[in-house]
């Protein structure tokens, strides 16, 4: 028997430095390295990547530049890059190669998406992020992309600030540096701001398939409610978190998304009763992040009311965030599968 525990009863308190040390890969790229990425031997370019980062890895494990060696520059990178740039569509191994630098380096380092930078900063301020980066070795920042003018502002002074404090970077992205932006909003109105990102960055193409081309995925059918319940009572020992769905999404607008991480610690599949249609935009964003963490951990779902595939609206699915949206469809639609699953 499963014990049951609600998310909507959860209101984690979390610390700078717990909330500093929740920036490491996810269970799926725990220990993964440059040797087991397989490249596609149709895809020069992706080994081509993998021995940039090998390079760029041995530059991050080099003493900083002080003195005079930092006054006229020093090290065997461009000084006036700071990081590298990882473009390529879904699917092609880009989080796999981040997470694989991430591991080869050593010193203090950060491994977070770039939705989970901007909502440290929402938690911390931006000064004390800044302070609290700037002694790291590296900061990789997986999924990057640029959604609203704030986040333009936001991001391009903490990439130069963290580039002039010697901090490494390293970017994942389906989007080319210079083209962030497109799309959501008036982008030439911005241009500086996203020049100086792009002038941080040396960018390595992946070529590959990308997945966006595949269509989005079948989802399963949902459940009624009780056979929902019945999957709930029979499901293996652990934790379930069982939660109506309007109820949960209305209690993560009290959770800052930094900590929703640590919402679902302990967690080994949730319940959803009566999925429903997001029609908020500042709601379905949320939710978003959500479907990330709940992705990272491989937490199976189970729900009744409408597919994954309608969680949101036509219009979400066709503007702007329509990346993000997609992502969040095809990840929690993996996540469903998995619960269909484990509790027959």
């Amino acid at each position: 028997m499963p014990s049951i525990e609600h998310l909507t009863e959860r209101a984690p308190k979390v610390s700078v430095d717990e909330l500093l040390r929740g920036f490491y890969p996810s269970p799926r790229f725990g220990d993964v390295s440059f040797d087991s990425y397989r490249p596609d031997p149709q895809q020069p370019s992706q080994s081509a990547a993998v021995v940039k980062l090998r390079e760029f890895a041995t530059s991050v494990d080099e003493p900083r530049p002080s003195g005079l060696r930092k006054l006229f520059g020093g090290g065997k990178q461009d000084p006036t890059r700071a990081g590298i740039y990882l473009d390529g569509g879904f699917g092609v191994g880009k989080t796999h190669l981040l997470a694989s630098l991430w591991h080869a380096s050593s010193g203090q380092k950060a491994f977070g998406t770039f939705v989970e930078y901007t909502n440290l900063v929402g938690a911390l301020t931006f000064r004390k992020t800044v302070d609290a980066l700037s002694t790291y070795s590296l900061v990789c920042i997986d999924e990057f992309e640029l959604d609203d003018p704030g986040d333009t502002v936001l991001m391009s002074r903490l990439m130069r600030e963290l580039a002039d404090a010697g901090v490494k970077l390293a970017a994942t992205s389906n989007t080319l540096p210079g083209s962030l932006g497109d799309g959501r909003f008036a982008a030439e109105d911005f241009q500086r701001e996203i020049q100086v990102l792009a002038d941080q960055f040396e960018v390595v193409r992946i070529d590959g398939e990308d997945y966006r081309h595949r269509g989005l995925p079948e989802a399963p059918e949902p459940l009624d409610e009780a056979s929902l319940r019945e999957r709930i009572a029979t499901y293996p020992a652990g934790v379930v978190a069982e939660d109506d769905f309007a109820e949960l999404v209305q209690h993560l607008a009290s959770v800052h998304p930094s900590r929703y991480r640590q919402l679902l610690d302990g967690v080994d599949a949730v319940a959803w009763h009566d999925v429903k249609t997001i029609t908020e935009q500042s709601v379905a964003l949320r939710f978003v992040v959500l479907a990330d963490r709940l992705y990272d951990r491989d937490v199976p779902i189970m729900a009744s009311g409408t597919t994954f595939d309608h969680l949101f609206t036509d219009e979400m699915m066709s503007g702007g965030y329509l990346k993000k949206y997609y992502r969040a469809v095809s990840r929690l639609t993996a996540l469903a599968r998995q619960g269909s699953d484990v509790a027959r």
